[in-house]
């Protein structure tokens, strides 16, 4: 891997995967509605053998298995023999870029973004794991590409096609509850600050460490880190924030027709350079939009449900969101819902839901992909969630809240925010700017 490109390297082989080039067209792919698509898949162990079994069940053709641990992948492998097998998915596409139609991305936070650039730059379908990078640049740099690349995206936000909660998103609409202008969400748990590795043990031989590190500094493998442990580490994962995140705000995201905030601000902690927290609490401010007052939604990674949730009187197991109405509250996580007070809606019936019920989370994206609707969580809509979700990362690691410029992707009046906004990769990794 040489240590810079140029356009031609990057046309040639995406050794470095970045911006895209306006002389580049699209060469989006789609098949008619009978036809099998072509699908890569890098990363099939972990959540991207979930991945590997949902897009198995719609029957495409799955042409290319991309991962660096044998180990991890030794299933996958023997499931599809006919499946061409890679550790580099630059190597993949340098040799089935013209047979790949779609790809899935399921690796490491971390190693979201090349990959996900490579598909985008060569105009191919995408699926993602959620978060949709590791840095709120990251994730803008995919949304704004798939657009103009006009192919079908997806990210894994698998709950969005649950039926209750389609039916607590229904409800919010119909105003049932009135104009909600605060929501309080969160994620239980105590997960973060991991005891830091005192050995340095042998890698292992199915393992490829270099490609795992893949654009972040060298360091030693550990078990603890590899191949989950990663999560709670800034410099593969996002934590707890950014593992649930994007599944929980997507639920006002949805309901409220959020975009981007335009305040973030956080509960100072202390933090630690290399490793995600155990707690965190922020608030962003989001502005009116129509008809639909200002917002501000409320973030915690908690052991123990909010505060305002026991002092409403509810029981918090297995909810996850908290919307305030004029008229009233709903409680609900992605498997059921409660009005309150509920005096005041003994004799609600939930309304018949007015949005097609999905077909399936995997088969929205595959019909995308052939020409029909967009998915349900496409770049455009779930672009922004993914910044917000980074946000409070951001707010927490940099001490202190800001006024957010989402056009420019400034935060004003915090001056410690801006490393945190975009990474610094590794010499051979670089992205190529325009």
């Amino acid at each position: 891997m040489t240590p810079t490109l140029n356009r031609r390297d990057l046309l040639k082989t995406a050794a470095g995967v970045g911006f895209w080039f306006s002389t580049q067209s699209s060469s989006a792919y789609s098949a008619s509605a009978n036809e099998k698509l072509n699908i890569a898949l890098i990363g099939i162990g972990g959540r991207g053998a979930d991945n590997l079994n949902g897009i198995d069940g719609e029957k495409q053709n799955i042409i290319a298995l991309c991962d660096v641990d044998d180990e991890r992948a030794g299933n996958a492998y023997s499931r599809f023999p006919k499946a061409k097998k890679f550790y580099d998915y630059r190597v993949m596409f340098d040799t089935m870029e013209n047979e790949i139609e779609a790809v899935v991305v399921s690796t490491p936070d971390h190693t979201h973004f090349h990959p996900a650039m490579a598909a985008l730059i060569r105009g191919k379908h995408l699926y993602c794991e959620k978060p949709m990078g590791h840095s709120v640049w990251e994730t803008r740099e995919l949304t704004t590409l798939a657009a103009e690349k006009k192919v079908a995206t997806q990210l894994g936000v698998q709950r969005h096609a649950n039926g209750a909660l389609r039916e607590a998103v229904q409800i919010i609409w119909s105003g049932v509850i009135g104009d909600v202008s605060e929501v309080h969400t969160w994620v239980d748990g105590d997960r973060g600050l991991p005891p830091v590795p005192e050995v340095k043990p042998t890698v292992p031989s199915t393992l490829k460490w270099d490609l795992w590190l893949g654009p972040v500094a060298e360091r030693s493998y550990h078990p603890s880190i590899c191949p989950y442990g990663w999560r709670f580490w800034w410099d593969f994962g996002t934590g707890e924030t950014g593992n649930m995140g994007c599944h929980i705000l997507d639920i006002p995201f949805w309901a409220l027709d959020l975009k981007s905030p335009t305040r973030v601000d956080v509960v100072p902690g202390p933090v630690d350079d290399q490793r995600t927290p155990t707690h965190m609490s922020v608030k962003y401010d989001f502005p009116s939009s129509g008809k639909r007052p200002a917002v501000t939604m409320h973030w915690y990674h908690t052991k123990v449900a909010p505060p305002i949730v026991e002092e409403k009187g509810f029981n918090p197991k297995g909810m996850n969101n908290l919307f305030i109405g004029s008229k009233g509250m709903l409680l609900c996580g992605f498997d059921k819902w409660k009005l309150s007070p509920e005096s005041d809606f003994a004799t609600f019936k939930a309304p018949m839901l007015t949005m097609p019920p999905s077909p399936g989370f995997y088969r929205e994206w595959i019909d995308a992909c052939k020409g029909g609707d967009p998915a349900t969580c496409h770049f455009d809509y779930s672009g922004p969630l993914t910044e917000t979700v980074l946000l409070g990362n951001v707010a927490y690691r940099s001490g202190g809240g800001f006024d957010w410029d989402a056009e420019n992707l400034t935060a004003i009046g915090n001056d410690n925010a801006a490393q945190f906004l975009k990474p610094e990769f590794k010499s051979g990794w670089d992205v190529v700017t325009r």
